[in-house]
Order: structure tokens, then C-alpha cells, then sequence
């Protein structure tokens, strides 16, 4: 296939990228100037896939590094890299935003641009690791030493593919796979294509270990290893879920055997119509119970875990009490609002359920049993005591309604920075009076989860 059409979409226009080379320039240079003039021991380093050329067109966020000496004391690290980024900001006219990785970071928009600056250890191999972030020079170093020319444009084009089919990106929100992971990939593989037709033959723990470290039993239990050429002791792939790695294996294989392949390097056209969506779950004739309440303001790779272990305890809770849950998610504008969706195949039950004792053969169990609940009341079932009893919440809602009390929120595992609000704020909505664009973007993929993934 002729990938020239598809590259010039998605490749940073000329324009764009002598304006980031020029911006990047100018920041380093002050930085490291600003280093030399104030006797501060450091070396400013570009990093990241504008320093590996390969960033997608519109995505060429600068990521600057300022790496101090091993022995520097980690308070002085932390507070000089911020004081040095503050002072950028006030050379360049911008604000700065705190992060919170290893340690503080200031993010910050310059002239147009996403710049993240970011203070690190200056180590020469991953034994000297002092903080999670002090590989990425060293990431840097390693894919443009050895991503042949013109694999670049490879990358940009797996990169693509799996930003199409919702498998790019390892924050938590995605679980999908880095961009770091993706040069290696075709650094491994070669191009795109082959990297797609190896994809489809992976198994549960497949590994890739470019240096031959042999540490892969290290890892047992991931998806996916790939041997850190920086790092012995890493597994880029970490972040990776199997559910993503499998998506991606199943988009590959669509791709291989499909005639419209143009199509997977762009978002899937979707007319995201109120009323036709809200029509579809009428017709799935499910009972539907969205919750919604306020979130606090947190890091998102913190609030989307939180999240998601909410949603499952949710529906772990509500299985347990023999409510049935078909599907459920969770969406949120990531600034004010959350909803936690669950779409239930029951949410209303008979008023008494069968309290299953112990095995008739068990003889204390039995006289403990009975005397509890009244020898005239008991009866078997298959070789159990059982009885009858008055079930506590026939109605899902009023389970949920239960738990989320001071009281009984302690009843599930919440997410811990989420409790509070969840007490204080939540609501029971009708998903029809959310008017927020991307979630209805969440609702059509509630609705069809595999759209992404073919074409």
C-alpha cells in the first residue's frame, strides 16, 4: 500500500515544524544560559518525539529536561528545576501549571505550544536510576541511535493506526501503548505492515528483548514484554492492558484483510445523534442507573484509577446481592463531573431470597443454624439448610442508595480521594439530560464497543 497521502496528513507541516524547532531552540538555549549565568550544575536536554522526529502532525509538544549531577540533593533538585521553570515562564510570557510525576514539574503554553519542563537525574544507564523520569534521556538517546532513516515515518504511521483504533496512550485512562513502546516496536519489527503482521501471531506474554538481557521471567504475568534496551529491570509494556493489547491485535488483523485501509489512520465517522442513541438503549430494553457526582480536583492519572475502582465495586456489589449487571463504565468531563453508567439485565428482585446455612452433615452448624433462625423455618436444598428470608433491597437504587451513606459507603472499595464528594454530591440522573458532547462520544461506545477497532 502507498502510505505517501496518509504521511502528509499526519506529518507535522513544514511550518509547524520550523516554528517547534525555533521555540525548542530558544527555551534550551535560555534555560541553559540561565543555568551557566546562576552557577547551577545542569545540562538542559531536549527529549521526547520532537527530539526523535517522530510526533504526529499537531502533536509536537517540547519536552525539556534539565538534568542535574547524581550527588545533588533531591530537595535542591526539586526546588531549582521549578524555580528555572518559573523564570522561563517569565522570560517567554506564560503560565506555569505544577505536575507531579517523580517529582514537580511546571507544564506551561509558549508561543503555542504544550512545553512540559521537567527537572531529572543525569544517569548513563538505568542501574543509576534515581527517579522514574530519569530514563527518558536516556529513551531519547537509545531510539535515535538506532531507528534506522526513514522509520520515523513507520512510527508515525503505528502511532496513527492505534490513535484510530483507541489503543495509543498508556495513561490510565487508555491502558494502551506508549509512545516510547511504539518506536521500539518498529525498531524490532521494521515498518508498520510487519509490525502489524507479527502483532496478529502474539500470544499471552509474548517478549521482545533488543539487547538480550534475558530478563523476561522478571515480568510473568504481563500481557506483553518488552525488555527496556535501557533498563534490564523494566518492562515498557507495563502500562499496557490486556484488553488494549488485544484490541490491537484484532485491529491489526481487520487491517491486514480489509479494503478500506485508509480508513484506520482516521477518527471513525459517527453522527453522534441525542435522540438515536438514546434510542438504541431503549432498544436494548435494559434498565439503565447513572450516578452522577462532583470530583475533586486531582492528577487524571490518579482520578481515572480511582474511577474505575469505584465503577467495579459498584457492580461488584451489585452482582453480590444478585442484581444483574450487564455492562458498566464510567465517564468524566475530567474538571467538574463524573457518571458512573450501569446498565443492569435486572435491577428489580422478588422480595425474599434463599439464606443457603451449612451442609446438612455438619452437625454444630446445623443446631447453631436452626436455633438462629427457627427449626420450623428451615428446609434443604440439595445437601444444604437453607431458609427463607426478606431480602434487605429488591430495587438496585436503593442498594446504591444505601451505600453511598457516611455510614455504609465502607461497604465497597471507592476510590479514597472520592468518597467525600461521592457522599456529599451524588445524583441519580436521566443520561438524556447530559449535554456534554464527549459524553455522548462515551455513550455511542457504551453502546458499541468494537467500532473502533474496524473499519
Amino acid at each position: 500500500m502507498d502510505y505517501e497521502l496518509i504521511l502528509k496528513d499526519i506529518k507535522p507541516t513544514v511550518e509547524e515544524k520550523r516554528h517547534i524547532d525555533d521555540v525548542s531552540s530558544r527555551l534550551m538555549n535560555f534555560l541553559q544560559k540561565t543555568c551557566d549565568e546562576k552557577g547551577i550544575d545542569a545540562k538542559v536536554t531536549l527529549v521526547g518525539s520532537v527530539a526523535k522526529n517522530t510526533a504526529l502532525k499537531g502533536k509536537s509538544d517540547i519536552d525539556i529536561f534539565i538534568a542535574f549531577p547524581l550527588d545533588t540533593d533531591k530537595q535542591f533538585l526539586k526546588q531549582t528545576g521549578l524555580d528555572l521553570a518559573h523564570i522561563c515562564c517569565d522570560e517567554f510570557g506564560s503560565t506555569p501549571e505544577h505536575h507531579f510525576a517523580s517529582h514537580p514539574y511546571v507544564t506551561t503554553d509558549i508561543e503555542g505550544c504544550e512545553v512540559d519542563i521537567v527537572p531529572c537525574y543525569q544517569i548513563e544507564d538505568g542501574s543509576q536510576l534515581k527517579s522514574a523520569v530519569d530514563r527518558t534521556i536516556l529513551h531519547t538517546r537509545y531510539v535515535k541511535a538506532n531507528l534506522a532513516e526513514g522509520q520515523e515515518d513507520e512510527v508515525l504511521l503505528l502511532k496513527r493506526f492505534m490513535a484510530a483504533t483507541g489503543t495509543y496512550g498508556s495513561e490510565f485512562k487508555v491502558g494502551g501503548f506508549a509512545g516510547y513502546l511504539c518506536e521500539l516496536l518498529i525498531i524490532h519489527y521494521g515498518s508498520f505492515e510487519n509490525t502489524l503482521k507479527e502483532a496478529i501471531n502474539w500470544k499471552h506474554g509474548h517478549s521482545i528483548d533488543l539487547e538480550n538481557y534475558n530478563t523476561s521471567s522478571l515480568f510473568k504475568g504481563d500481557p506483553l514484554i518488552v525488555i527496556d534496551p535501557t533498563d534490564m529491570n523494566r518492562n515498557v509494556a507495563a502500562a499496557l492492558r490486556l484488553n488494549k493489547m488485544a484490541e490491537f491485535i484484532q485491529s491489526a488483523r481487520n487491517y491486514i484483510f480489509s479494503d478500506n485501509k485508509n480508513d484506520y489512520f482516521y477518527p471513525l465517522k459517527r453522527n453522534l445523534n441525542k435522540e438515536d442513541i438514546l434510542d438504541e438503549f431503549s432498544k436494548r430494553n435494559s434498565d439503565l442507573i447513572a450516578v452522577r457526582f462532583n470530583i475533586p480536583d486531582m492528577p487524571l492519572d490518579t482520578l481515572h484509577p480511582q474511577l474505575k475502582k469505584t465503577c467495579e465495586a459498584l457492580e461488584r456489589k451489585l452482582n453480590e446481592n444478585e442484581f444483574n449487571v450487564f455492562k458498566a463504565d464510567y465517564w468524566s468531563d475530567e474538571i467538574l463531573n463524573a457518571v458512573i453508567l450501569l446498565e443492569m439485565a435486572s435491577s428489580k428482585l422478588n422480595d425474599i431470597k434463599v439464606n443457603v446455612g451449612p451442609k446438612v452433615f455438619i452437625n454444630k452448624a446445623c443446631e447453631n443454624f436452626t436455633a438462629k433462625y427457627g427449626r420450623e423455618n428451615c428446609y434443604i436444598q440439595d445437601d444444604f439448610l437453607v431458609h427463607m428470608q426478606k431480602r434487605e433491597f429488591s430495587q438496585a437504587e436503593d442498594l446504591l442508595k444505601y451505600v453511598f451513606t457516611q455510614e455504609h459507603i465502607g461497604l465497597i472499595k471507592v476510590g479514597k480521594n472520592l468518597k467525600k464528594t461521592i457522599i456529599k454530591s451524588h445524583e441519580f440522573i436521566d443520561i438524556a439530560d447530559v449535554g456534554n458532547e464527549n459524553f455522548l462520544e462515551f455513550l455511542d461506545d457504551f453502546i458499541n464497543p468494537g467500532q473502533h477497532i474496524v473499519r
